[in-house]
């Protein structure tokens, strides 16, 4: 078994999910007393907010990369980027370590093709809905047309995630306002939505809405399982 190596802490509370998931996948897959064989750095995310905020990108890139470069040294095999909005980036993160980025947008788009759906609503931070590093990554590398919420909907969306969920705080407004926003974008096109938050999975899921959902948390967490049992580190 390989071992997975986690940046995480953007929110802790997401990151919890990836805990949780992977070690509940391997002891599906391996079945006993078999757990992942992880190594985490969870970073302060306060400091990575206040650089997304203030557009301070690099600052934040450098904070993440040393981040990486620790979880490198204890040992990962390959590492994962617990959150959406920091692949923003990922090039540079990749750049500076010697193992693989498994990319939170792949799995998802690779499932999505499978599933043979081609258009896709997209929900996370103004900042993954609104830049190209993530809606281009779809576009380009998996032809999948992306759809996101109108300027005013994405202004909730995203205050919902930075005011709500990364404080561990889940309500049934904040829900419903969820639910109508997929609804929206369902009308104008979108076969299935991106959960392209981690926080999202966190307030709603396939029960709320007849809309088909992707956690983009959950698809990187199976991949991750999946390499980490497999023989090579190619994905």
């Amino acid at each position: 078994m390989k071992t997975i190596g986690l940046l995480g802490g953007m929110s802790w509370e997401s990151t919890m999910s990836y805990y949780q998931g992977l070690n509940q996948g391997i002891k599906t897959r391996l079945g006993g007393l078999n757990s992942a064989k992880i190594a985490l750095w969870s970073v302060n995310f306060a400091e990575i907010e206040t650089h997304q905020r203030l557009g301070e990108w690099d600052k934040a890139a450098n904070i993440l990369i040393k981040a990486a470069q620790q979880v490198e040294a204890s040992g990962a095999d390959f590492l994962l980027i617990c959150t959406n909005t920091m692949h923003k980036v990922a090039s540079q993160i990749e750049a500076a370590i010697d193992i693989p980025l498994l990319h939170i947008a792949d799995p998802t788009a690779k499932q999505l093709i499978k599933d043979n759906i081609t258009t896709v609503g997209l929900l996370g931070t103004q900042f993954t809905m609104e830049d190209r590093f993530y809606k281009g990554r779809l576009a380009e590398k998996f032809a999948i047309e992306v759809i996101t919420p109108n300027s005013a909907d994405r202004q909730t969306v995203h205050n919902i995630i930075y005011q709500e969920l990364c404080l561990g705080i889940l309500n049934n407004t904040a829900r419903q306002h969820y639910i109508n926003i997929i609804d929206k974008l369902h009308q104008q096109g979108a076969q299935a939505i991106i959960l392209g938050c981690t926080e999202i999975g966190l307030l709603i899921n396939s029960n709320d809405t007849k809309v088909p959902l992707y956690d983009t948390t959950q698809q990187h967490v199976q991949a991750a399982v999946d390499l980490a049992l497999s023989r090579s580190l190619t994905n």
